[in-house]
């Protein structure tokens, strides 16, 4: 496995828990208040989707990127994990700087299509590399 997968493996790592982290700051933040809001401006909201997000495709990319390098040493896994990381912290960003989550920006809508292009990708390389 190549320095640069195993860099961005630990990258997406990284971002889930970070992203953890903030929902844990935010609900420090609110104190005794409502700790499960519905509110899509609410902050606390955004800070929990976000994570929950990540933790719903961070897994799976790091899984596939593990199963592919694995069986290749392509230079396509590096681009394929380089991509992996742009995509989910382009969409992390783009959710924790979106005014609510009722509308959608060009970074969260850039991340959620880059995650199932290159999750889609990952896939396809572990099935085609057997």
């Amino acid at each position: 496995m190549s320095t640069i997968t195993v860099v961005c493996i630990a990258l997406l790592g990284i971002l889930l828990f970070v992203l953890g982290a903030n929902v844990t700051r935010n609900r420090a933040l609110r104190g005794g208040g409502n700790q499960l809001p519905s509110d899509p401006t609410d902050r606390l909201l955004i800070a929990v989707r976000a994570h929950g997000n990540a933790a719903e495709y961070i897994p799976t990319m790091i899984v596939l990127l593990l199963v592919c390098s694995m069986l290749s040493d392509s230079r396509l896994i590096d681009v394929l994990a380089v991509a992996a990381v742009v995509v989910r912290f382009t969409h992390a960003l783009g959710m924790l700087r979106s005014p609510s989550l009722a509308t959608h920006g060009p970074l969260r809508d850039v991340g959620a299509m880059g995650t199932y292009l290159v999750g889609i990708a990952l896939g396809v390389t572990a099935i085609v590399t057997i």
